[in-house]
């Protein structure tokens, strides 16, 4: 039985980084994992020869499962559906998700979405998990040949949807440090010239809380937005750098409460993208984690 335990507590942060990957949800990746590991306890050790495929496969079968559910419900979701974020640095970092962190952003996390839950699967255990394909193939049950077409057409289908430009970590956080004192400030000029002129926002507010139902584009309109609010709440506002999915971001806090996760993609000089998370389910966990220094 120890050994049991030992096997699945070493393997958990690659479970738990399949189902969040999967599902852009930490809380419904937990869920998936805490069921593979009842079903683990459950299993007869002599039926498995390969611990480690045995979960990874029982971990995307059920997180295929889901997915599929969770794109019906999301096709009736209010406004735009976007991932949860997690706070990827500090003593609250949960590594199960920091594991392979690469192609963890909320930009990536959100063009999956256009892809099948079993076209995501082969895409994620390939690209970012660095399985082979005859273990893809046994875990999809399907032919080797067929798991590399899903992976191909994937790449194919995503090449469009991702981002243009390699940004270096430190270019990008430069830039959200400018970013975030001048929006610290309420300096609009600054913030107007670091936006990209066809940056776009979207929000998701999951019909609690307003946002914009459909994405905001302009540059300059969207330092307008952010200004606006800024000025509307200057004594009561706090940004706060941090790491979001692997990138720096934003956490906004309005009189003491937190009122947004915003995340960035960027091309080193300018904001290409927003992704504002105001669903306050969503922010459950960060508001959790991270109390603010107003409060």
């Amino acid at each position: 039985m120890q050994d049991a335990t030992d096997i699945f507590t070493r393997l958990r942060p690659r479970l738990l980084g399949v189902a969040y990957r999967m599902l852009g949800s930490l809380a419904e990746a937990e869920d998936i994992v805490q069921d593979v590991w009842l079903g683990w306890n459950d299993a007869d050790p002599a039926d498995i020869s390969d611990p480690e495929a045995w979960l990874i496969t029982t971990t995307t079968r059920r997180s295929i499962d889901r997915l599929r559910k969770a794109r019906t419900e999301r096709e009736h979701y209010s406004g735009i559906w976007l991932p949860e974020p997690v706070l990827t640095e500090g003593p609250t970092t949960p590594e199960e998700i920091q594991e392979a962190s690469s192609d963890l952003s909320i930009a990536f996390l959100t063009v999956l979405e256009r892809l099948s839950p079993e076209a995501r699967a082969a895409f994620l255990l390939r690209e970012v998990f660095d399985a082979d394909y005859s273990d893809i193939a046994a875990t999809l049950d399907k032919s080797e040949a067929a798991v590399r077409q899903i992976v191909h057409r994937a790449k194919t289908q995503l090449r469009e949807e991702r981002p243009r430009y390699m940004v270096s970590a430190e270019a990008h956080q430069r830039l959200m440090r400018r970013f975030a004192e001048a929006w610290s400030k309420a300096d609009f000029q600054g913030m107007k010239e670091m936006m990209a002129d066809s940056a776009t926002l979207v929000g998701d507010g999951g019909g609690i809380v307003t946002t914009f139902p459909e994405p905001v584009v302009g540059g300059q309109r969207i330092a307008q937005l952010l200004f606006a609010a800024s000025v509307r709440g200057k004594d009561a506002l706090e940004i706060r750098l941090t790491t979001i999915n692997g990138r720096l971001g934003v956490l906004r806090y309005i009189d003491g409460h937190l009122e947004s996760a915003q995340s960035f993609d960027t091309d080193g000089e300018h904001i290409t993208q927003v992704y504002v998370q105001r669903n306050p389910e969503k922010l459950r966990r960060i508001a959790a984690n991270q109390p603010s220094k107003l409060s």
